[in-house]
């Protein structure tokens, strides 16, 4: 059995920093049981989390996805795989922040029950290692449809190093005539 830790990952900025989850998690010959939230043990390590909506994305292996984010009343979310394993990407978007255009990279697996805790102000993004990766997202906020956008996964003045090569990419319409990051600056997001 383990126990939720909560890793604070380096980025400065007013707010909640983002957080690498590891969840509560227990196993045996059965197979196993994970807690992905509990409110007031979240709040007890600085992340006072309101629970809006969740929902799941399935994915085939090499599958880049992102990096979304609303730019009116962004949402805060937690993402976690459920099945699979996925390089799970966020970005500081936040233009007066010492670690604009920042980027970090975390693991999420089936297998490492962890979760990362994207604050608003970030951007997100992942490729699937496996196909039929299963993420998890469960958001704080109400979403905003008309201002539902993001920043392309390739932009050179973010600079990500996507562990899918070019060729064996797989992307959406969507993500491909998301805004650049110059772009961005124009209208950014308005927390």
């Amino acid at each position: 059995m383990t126990p939720f830790s909560f890793f604070r990952l380096d980025f400065s900025g007013e707010g909640i920093p983002p957080c690498l989850i590891d969840n509560f998690h227990a196993g045996d010959m059965r197979g196993g049981f994970t807690k992905y939230f509990e409110k007031d043990i979240y709040r007890a390590n600085g992340i006072p989390f309101q629970l809006n909506e969740t929902f799941i994305s399935t994915s085939a292996k090499n599958v880049i996805r992102g990096l979304h984010f609303q730019l009116h009343e962004p949402q805060a979310k937690l993402v976690s795989v459920l099945y699979g394993r996925a390089y799970d990407v966020i970005v500081d978007l936040r233009p007066d922040s010492r670690t604009f255009k920042k980027w970090q990279a975390v693991e999420l697996s089936g297998e490492n029950h962890r979760a990362l805790y994207v604050p608003r102000g970030f951007a997100h993004g992942f490729a699937s290692l496996e196909d039929g990766t299963m993420m998890m997202y469960q958001c704080e906020g109400a979403y905003d449809k008309p201002s539902d956008t993001g920043v392309r996964f390739d932009d050179p003045d973010i600079g990500i190093d996507w562990p899918v090569s070019p060729d064996e990419a797989i992307h959406s319409e969507r993500d491909m005539s998301l805004m650049s990051l110059s772009e961005y600056m124009r209208d950014s997001m308005r927390a």
